[in-house]
């Protein structure tokens, strides 16, 4: 391989970026090149393989999918490039990414293939045609066996954290899609470490590939506070508005990954009483300016943005940055949360993980240099706390108003022509301006035990799978019919429940069922994360395994207790033998029939009647 040096370039229009992408970096807000894309670009245009050292958050998705573009032709409607992703979550931030920097492009399709997600949708599109495809090792090797996937005639293949496809068990599925592809094609592999089993891979798979190492992404602001909270992605609403109604600040900013999602977000904050606007970019200037100033007078409250349209945004007012969608791309975790604590003033951070999303947690804590505390989600009473104290402090305000003598006159003509308490007239009151909704939150229900370790019954060995101490044996319910290996197995629990390669002990393969062993403390996160998870078309259904039926010997069983109470002493009856009685024969006389004589001839088997012979 040949190692050449980075060279810092001013600007994107300096790299050979045909016009309509220069132009849509400048909209997206892109304004210099980083490392990896300044020497990356270039190079993927001439033609030549590329291995970038790559770290999270250096901006690595624009590297290769700019160049990809500007050599797609729209018109042939087969896959011309095909970038490979160990996860789902970065596999649609890859192809978010590329379809907002195709935007000026007309006719380019790019179309993400993820386990978890039905196979309509992605057949649909493989049909219609799809310039790009983005996606997981295993769902792609599905489509592949299924027929709807042709690669004859990519031209562009792309290996994205190489080294976390091959930590994931992922090895033999990338090499398997490599050895489907045309021979000559070009290739860029990014990795944020180069183990000797990337090397290997380089070496076989790409044709004198150049070598760019790139320096780590920029640290965060240490005048954040940055914390984490573990939520499934169902319960997210609910978590958010319960922040929103426990800590204490003014002006908050929401991160989500989808323009879409800006705007059901924004909605459903708006349907729960808060003032909340989307900003994304698909706003024009003049609403985007609107939305800033609403924000920064205080009309409004909370923007729910996406990544490209919070870029430069600068209010004083907001002390709270909320992931709510978590980032896949460090670089713009550090973007986001720079959105508070600015000159000089502290912020707050707060990370929305689901439990598949784990792993990425540190990523983000090595780019921010220190950990980020995990917190939990505030409970009913906490906010039922803020609410009483917030409607405490509600009165003492009201109580200054221009209209308040006006309304005790009224309350006071009230109570003595009712013949009520004025207590029972404020309570009366409160209930109208609650619009008959609930004002406290019911306690949250006890929280569930945690999921207990089936023991195994007393005199029954598993000598065959005896787990480690720690480990317990799991059932997934894909075996060898199903056409799958360990890296299968491995691939999808770990993307999917979020578990790390050393939590993998020994893996039996059976016909129709496979054994794992897992930490025998798995979490019900872990359950649950993976509930829908498929391989090869079917669901994996993770249970506890009992192992095989146990078998009962003679010394197993209880001797019989004669002395049981209830119990009565079995008595042997003698044997009575019967006489034998001979039962009379009832004989019937014999009738004897007269002999007749019957003419030569045959028996007509259709009428049965006797027909003369023919002379």
């Amino acid at each position: 391989m040949t190692t050449e040096t980075i060279i810092e370039t001013p600007t994107f229009a300096d790299l050979g970026l045909v016009e309509p992408l220069v132009r849509r970096l400048s909209e997206l807000g892109y304004e210099t090149p980083t490392p990896i894309q300044a020497r990356a670009i270039p190079t993927l245009i001439e033609g030549r393989d590329v291995v970038g050292l790559a770290q999270t958050g250096t901006g690595k998705t624009a590297a290769f999918a700019l160049p990809i573009l500007q050599k797609i032709d729209p018109k042939n409607s087969k896959t011309q490039a095909i970038v490979l992703a160990p996860t789902r979550e970065l596999a649609l931030q890859v192809c978010e990414a590329i379809t907002a920097y195709a935007t000026n492009i007309p006719g380019i399709r790019v179309l993400p293939v993820y386990g978890g997600q039905g196979y309509g949708f992605q057949l649909s599109g493989l049909q219609k045609g799809a310039h790009i495809v983005v996606g997981t090792p295993g769902r792609v090797i599905d489509h592949l066996e299924r027929g709807s996937l042709d690669l004859t005639a990519l031209e562009y293949l792309v290996l994205d954290e190489a080294d976390e496809m091959l930590n994931m068990g992922f090895a033999e599925d990338v090499e398997r899609i490599l050895a489907n592809t045309p021979e000559y094609k070009q290739v860029a592999l990014f990795s944020a470490t180069m183990p000797r089993q990337i090397r290997s891979l380089a070496k076989k798979y790409l044709h004198d590939p150049v070598d760019i190492a790139t320096p780590k992404a920029t640290t965060s602001t240490a005048t954040v506070r940055q914390r984490w909270i573990q939520v499934s992605h169902h319960h997210k609403l609910d978590a958010l508005t319960r922040l929103l109604e426990v800590e204490s600040g003014d002006g908050m900013l929401v991160f989500v990954r989808t323009k879409s999602a800006t705007e059901e977000l924004a909605d459903k904050l708006r349907s729960r009483g808060y003032s909340a606007a989307a900003l994304n970019g698909d706003l024009v200037q003049a609403q985007r300016e609107r939305t800033v100033a609403q924000l920064k007078s205080g009309a409004i409250d909370l923007i729910v943005a996406t990544d490209v349209a919070a870029r430069g945004l600068d209010v004083d007012r907001i002390t709270h940055v909320v992931n709510y969608d978590i980032p896949h791309d460090t670089e713009a975790y550090v973007h986001r949360i720079g959105r508070t604590g600015r000159a000089g003033r502290t912020g707050e951070a707060i990370l929305f993980v689901t439990p598949r999303e784990r792993r990425m947690l540190s990523a983000i804590e090595k780019v921010s240099g220190r950990p980020v505390e995990e917190m939990s989600v505030p409970s009913a009473e906490e906010v039922n706390e803020r609410r009483a104290g917030r409607f405490a402090t509600a009165i003492t305000s009201s109580m200054g108003s221009p209209q308040f003598h006006a309304f005790r006159t009224l309350v006071e003509e009230y109570v003595s022509e009712n013949d009520v308490s004025m207590t029972d007239v404020a309570a009366a009151l409160a209930v109208m301006s609650q619009s008959d909704k609930e004002f406290f939150l019911r306690p949250d229900p006890p929280a569930a035990p945690p999921r207990e370790r089936r023991e195994k019954p007393a005199g029954f060995e598993r000598s065959d799978r005896l787990p480690s101490e720690g480990s317990a044996v799991y059932r997934v319910a894909v075996g060898k019919r199903h056409k799958i290996g360990p890296s299968a197995i491995v691939g999808a629990l770990a993307n999917e429940g979020s578990l790390k390669r050393s939590d993998f002990g020994k893996i039996t393969i059976g016909t129709e069922h496979t054994l794992v062993e897992l930490p025998a403390d798995l979490p019900d996160a872990v359950f649950e994360a993976l509930a829908n998870t498929r391989i090869s078309g079917k669901l994996i259904d993770l249970q506890p395994d009992d192992g095989p039926p146990i078998k009962r010997t003679r010394e197993d069983r209880k001797p019989y207790d004669k002395s049981a109470p209830g119990k009565k002493p079995y008595a042997k009856k003698p044997y009575e033998k019967k006489p034998y009685e001979k039962k009379p024969h009832e004989k019937k006389p014999y009738e004897k029939k007269p002999y007749e004589k019957k003419a030569p001839g045959h028996t007509d088997s259709a009428s049965g009647t006797r027909k003369p012979r023919h002379k």
